[in-house]
């Protein structure tokens, strides 16, 4: 398989003023086969709550020191931390909850697996639907967020000095990693992906590696004829 050109990723001097201690890596996907969740996926998700519960050990998931720096950085942009949730947060809430954690399809539930297991922000993101590299930026408030309301697509704006992942055509996920649009999610029919994994301070980045690496192991096992590769910020 013939390598491409790694998607750029850039985090612009207004976010690392707002938040010193934030680090991300990345893990890129080529050739990926998706599918509908099964067995196997399903029981990455039951052991990612099994671990996030020793984690814990009685703690609700804002009482960990990690949760409650993105919860600082959240304030420090003007959102409100308990309504719109980190989506490491949200995604713990939802396992330790009645119910469990949702099925999607095998490359969500995997991503959302680490996510879970770590206590860490992971997104998944269709690279053949990303146009141009990748921001984190400030918004301005103009920019473009396809999203669903009542089923329906709707375009939203972000709030002015949002954190915001970006690409050349619009926003791809609001207030940092709370909300994904539609256009770049992974689907049925993805087969290139970008990973990012996300830290604060106090979290030791070996921690986050640790998370990357592991991440990495599960897609060349279930997908072993793709071209897997963890990167770090430049």
């Amino acid at each position: 398989m013939t390598s491409a050109t790694p998607l750029t990723l850039t985090v612009d001097p207004a976010v690392r003023a707002l938040a010193p201690g934030f680090t991300h890596l990345a893990v890129e996907a080529r050739g990926l086969v998706n599918g509908p969740s099964g067995e196997a996926s399903s029981a990455l998700l039951d052991d990612a709550t099994r671990r996030l519960a020793e984690r814990l050990d009685g703690r609700a998931p804002h009482e960990d020191p990690h949760i409650a720096a993105w919860r600082a950085a959240y304030t420090a942009f003007g959102a409100k931390p308990s309504r719109t949730r980190n989506s490491a947060e949200a995604l713990a809430r939802r396992a330790l909850a009645e119910g469990g954690l949702p099925r999607v399809n095998r490359l969500v539930d995997l991503y959302n697996a680490i996510s879970v297991a770590h206590l860490i922000p992971v997104g998944g993101e269709d690279t053949d639907h990303i146009h141009g590299g990748m921001a984190l930026v400030r918004a301005t408030g103009e920019e473009e967020f396809e999203t669903a309301a009542g089923g329906e697509p709707v375009v939203e704006h972000p709030e002015p000095g949002e954190v915001v992942w970006r690409d050349e055509s619009g926003v791809t996920c609001r207030r940092w990693n709370w909300r994904q649009g539609i256009r770049t999610r992974l689907t049925g029919e993805s087969v290139n992906a970008l990973f990012l994994l996300e830290r604060m301070d106090p979290m030791p980045l070996a921690d986050l590696r640790a998370a990357a690496d592991e991440l990495a192991g599960l897609l060349r096992e279930s997908n072993p004829g793709a071209e897997i590769t963890v990167r770090e910020p430049a």
